[in-house]
């Protein structure tokens, strides 16, 4: 459940509504209980939870940038559940902070929240950061592209690297302020893949060579 995520990752939940039925999270602020009916007229899915809750956001400090050796850029991302799996994707493979440039959609819209599975809870987000701005954190900028740059599975994810997503319609565009560019090589008659799988393909890349190199450094 989303509100036990919250508490788990320490965030402030003021209050918490229940309806009949179920059961309030432990810690999770001033419990409401509510009648039947009242969950459903207010949320904005059709099965909704039994529980919702009012929780204070965390902000991230910028300084996740400089302790951070990989970091996932999102570009211009307008879609609610395509940026919650990019947080999703980003949690489960290492990332140290997620940074959103100015135009994505709002992280705290339900859809991204329910799209990341509580992974908002857990990674730092750094919001409103134009992308030319990272070259200030010593991150190599790797702009991500159907048709640009090298084959991701050789350029070197080991570094300290902000993997950059761009807008579902437009994507990164050629002249975007990005040091390298990398490119996911695939077949058939797709032309590119949806920005949140390649977010997925991307981050998995990262935490394989990481992870590899890693195995061979305790071997040595």
């Amino acid at each position: 459940m989303l509100v036990a995520e919250a508490v788990a990752a320490g965030w402030d939940v003021q209050a918490q509504f229940v309806a009949p039925g179920g059961q309030p999270v432990s810690g999770a602020g001033v419990v409401h209980r509510v009648a039947a009916g009242v969950i459903e007229k207010v949320a904005t899915t059709e099965s909704p939870q039994p529980v919702m809750a009012i929780v204070s956001r965390r902000p991230s400090s910028i300084d996740a940038l400089q302790r951070a050796t990989f970091v996932v850029v999102a570009d211009r991302i307008s879609d609610p559940g395509n940026l919650g799996t990019i947080l999703r994707s980003a949690e489960a493979s290492g990332a140290g902070a997620v940074v959103l440039t100015p135009g994505t959609v709002d992280p705290t819209n339900p859809k991204v929240v329910r799209a990341s599975a509580g992974s908002i809870f857990h990674v730092p987000i750094v919001d409103d950061l134009p992308l030319a701005e990272l070259a200030d954190h010593s991150l190599v900028r790797l702009g991500t592209s159907s048709h640009l740059g090298r084959d991701v599975t050789t350029t070197d994810l080991t570094r300290r690297v902000a993997i950059v997503l761009g807008n579902e319609a437009h994507g990164l565009a050629d002249d975007a302020p990005v040091d390298e560019w990398v490119t996911i090589p695939h077949v058939g008659r797709s032309e590119s893949l949806n920005v949140a799988m390649a977010a997925a393909v991307l981050c998995f890349e990262v935490a394989r060579q990481r992870r590899a190199a890693s195995d061979t450094f305790s071997q040595s």
